[in-house]
């Protein structure tokens, strides 16, 4: 079974896969305190498909992921003004698979519901 939750971080100034970035993904049900679900750093192509196994179903409720952006960008010898990027999202129905992609710039950031 595919993995239920997955991210791709992709540098648009460089036009590349960023690669060993650290990823947290975290939940809540009340909307106030966040716990991790996981932990990981993008692959070689900018990936993180194993965040969760894929027999690891995910609860509905609001998940988030967070991007250590700025110790990406450090690494680069690039000035950034996002230390952190954190996404929100919702699961709604635990069969089906979420991916949030990641478009990063020193300077801005865009992300969308991925397939």
């Amino acid at each position: 079974m595919k993995n239920p939750i997955t991210t791709h971080v992709l540098d648009t100034t460089r036009g590349t896969p960023v690669s060993g970035m650290e990823v947290i993904l975290e939940s809540t049900t009340s909307g106030r305190e966040w716990r991790e679900v996981a932990r990981g750093t993008t692959d070689s192509d900018g990936r993180m498909n194993d965040l969760m196994s894929g027999s690891n179903v995910p609860a509905p409720g609001i998940y988030r992921f967070v991007f250590q952006t700025g110790a990406y960008f450090r690494s680069q010898g690039i000035e950034a003004f996002y230390p952190i990027v954190q996404i929100a999202f919702e699961v709604k129905d635990s069969s089906k698979h979420y991916h949030v992609p990641l478009l990063i710039s020193p300077f801005g950031y865009s992300t969308y519901r991925g397939s």
